[in-house]
């Protein structure tokens, strides 16, 4: 691959070998490449994830449902290594079809739920436990509207920025240029409407802040990508205020923590069947430091 001009041919074909952190996690079908099992802890709720952003979202909400003592909310965390592949188990394919972390089986019901997609886990579980979803008609559809426009938006920072920025084999100045400019705008849209309210969907802490802080307030306080002075993100004060706020919280941080294979070794807890284990969490199978963000 290089900067040359690039002329698309009339047929795409895959280029397996086509470089760059991830690339082995990516093809163009769908569907289980070997047969692997997913193993079923003793709690109602099994998750399968990893402390990518996407995953960070539902061990922070498990985890602040825990911390209102709703003691159903329990749960045992599995660690799937998207750069093993094990996404593309027949277990877990049949949780998530699209074979993306995170999913979750909700084996409290008959027969089991599965619920993939982390917006959908998100509010799968506002909705199971009465919690974190208003139920007033306005502070509820500002809500959703937030937690939508997060997963409308996210991919331009990660699959976009992310990738061009720190993962892509080669640094092309079009790509970069483009996704950080759509990436300072989602910043300024968030710091306006923080500016106006406490939270994203007005006086209370909701889904949408979990949502929205894995990817922007991570982003906002240096975690993404080693890019936090490229964007400047320190400019943004709202954004600044609400990152911080929400990273103080007891439960962020265990959540944070939850099938984390990166960064320093007291950050990680591999696999999470008791809250017992952020006291006993062994380190095996550690990784090297970075961000896992697709």
């Amino acid at each position: 691959m290089s900067n040359d001009t690039y002329t698309p041919p009339k047929v795409w074909t895959w280029d397996k070998e086509n470089g760059g952190q991830f690339a082995k996690t990516n093809r163009p079908v769908a569907g289980p490449t070997h047969d692997k099992e997913l193993p079923v802890g003793r709690h109602p709720l099994q998750l399968y994830s990893l402390a990518t952003p996407n995953g960070v979202k539902v061990t922070m909400m498990l985890e602040e449902l825990l911390a209102l003592g709703i003691a159903g909310a329990e749960y045992d965390a599995w660690l799937i290594n998207i750069g093993e592949g094990e996404q593309f188990g027949s277990g877990f394919v049949a949780v998530n079809p699209n074979s993306k972390i995170p999913a979750l089986m909700d084996h409290s019901v008959t027969p089991p739920q599965r619920v993939f997609e982390s917006g959908a886990i998100l509010l799968y579980l506002a909705e199971k436990f009465g919690a974190f979803l208003p139920t007033a008609h306005e502070p509820r559809t500002e809500c959703l509207s937030w937690l939508f426009w997060q997963m409308g938006s996210a991919p331009y920072l990660g699959g976009g920025f992310g990738h061009f920025y720190a993962y892509a084999p080669e640094k092309w100045e079009y790509p970069i240029n483009r996704y950080a400019m759509e990436v300072k705008r989602q910043l300024d849209v968030l710091d306006r409407r923080l500016g106006e309210t406490p939270y994203l969907a007005g006086a209370d802490y909701t889904i949408a802040d979990i949502a929205n802080w894995a990817w922007y307030g991570q982003l906002a306080l240096g975690r993404q990508y080693g890019a936090g002075e490229f964007l400047e993100v320190t400019s943004y004060e709202n954004v600044q205020r609400w990152a911080q706020e929400l990273d103080a919280r007891p439960a962020v941080r265990r959540g944070r923590m939850v099938n984390r294979t990166f960064g320093e070794p007291e950050t990680q807890l591999h696999e999470r069947h008791d809250a017992s284990d952020f006291e006993t969490r062994t380190q095996d199978k550690l990784a090297p430091e970075g961000d896992a963000a697709e």
